[in-house]
């Protein structure tokens, strides 16, 4: 009897199994195609069948969503913009117009800073080269903390350099 009650057992196991195995493949879609052809699939039908010709879908299936075109399709879709609050978009006008005007007035504070210091390095170009030119014993301090006098040849050198800062930093 033993054997008997367990091969039902087995039996009735067994079939549970495969009632249970077969239960997604029961997960069908049924929908008419355009030529009015039934089709059968695993997947839901495509976006141009339209919701009434959709026969059977599996339990919990959602209805089908409009068609969307194929090159919508395969592009990501893109965050929908919320619509802006009333004011909020002067605000941010008048923020982007502020921050706009502060980078012009940094700018133009820079480019006096820069015209202030050509024109320092333009007066003192021209003092030294006033100095150079009148003929006076220049001395400086070399890297060892000795005085040297300048002789003809640093003196053409130190000419050259001032007539360059000069017609740089002079216009």
């Amino acid at each position: 009897m033993k054997n008997v009650s367990l091969r039902v057992l087995t039996a009735v196991v067994g079939m549970t199994l495969g009632l249970a195995a077969s239960l997604p493949a029961a997960a069908q879609w049924k929908w008419r195609d355009a030529s009015g052809k039934v089709q059968y699939s695993d997947r839901p039908p495509p976006a141009s069948v339209t919701d009434k010709d959709v026969l059977q879908r599996p339990a919990g299936a959602r209805k089908a969503t409009p068609p969307v075109p194929a090159t919508e399709a395969s592009a990501p879709a893109a965050p929908v913009a919320k619509p802006a609050a009333p004011g909020v978009d002067k605000e941010l006008e008048e923020r982007r117009k502020k921050e706009a005007q502060e980078q012009e007035a940094k700018a133009k504070a820079e480019e006096e800073r820069l015209a202030k210091a050509r024109a320092e390095n333009c007066t003192r170009a021209k003092n030294y080269q006033q100095t150079l030119d009148s003929g006076i014993r220049i001395a400086r301090t070399n890297e060892k903390g000795e005085r040297e006098i300048l002789d003809d040849a640093a003196r053409a050198k130190e000419v050259e350099r001032a007539k360059q800062v000069i017609a740089s930093d002079c216009k």
